[in-house]
């Protein structure tokens, strides 16, 4: 059974930092390209945020959060991180895991919130 089980979310204020887990289990994680997205309260449709290749050898990110946060993954734990430093409350959101190759799979998401 294909699982993706995101964790770290939580509230944080202003500038302040946070980590994002997302456990992948159920597929072959080494194959699969990982990316966050994020969707902000209001309606607002689904961003991506970050994407990192299968091999972890290119990461790319939305303009918006470019020299704030880090996409990273470990084979060995098959399981794909977001390190968010320097928040700000646009940054608010569910974020939600995505892989994707033969196939797309999404995980549940979990709520930041980032508020003073």
């Amino acid at each position: 059974q294909v699982q993706l089980v995101e964790s770290g979310g939580g509230l944080v204020q202003p500038g302040g930092s946070l980590r994002l887990s997302c456990a992948a289990s159920g597929f072959s994680f080494s194959m699969y390209r990982m990316s966050w997205y994020r969707q902000a309260p209001g309606g607002k449709e689904r961003e991506v945020v970050a994407g990192i290749s299968n091999d972890a050898g290119s990461t790319n990110y939305a303009d918006s959060v470019k020299g704030r946060f880090t996409i990273s993954r470990d084979k060995n734990k098959n399981t794909v991180y977001l390190q968010m430093n320097s928040r700000k409350p646009d940054d608010t959101a569910v974020y939600f895991c995505n892989a994707i190759w033969k196939g797309g799979y999404w995980g549940r998401g979990t709520q930041v919130t980032v508020s003073s």
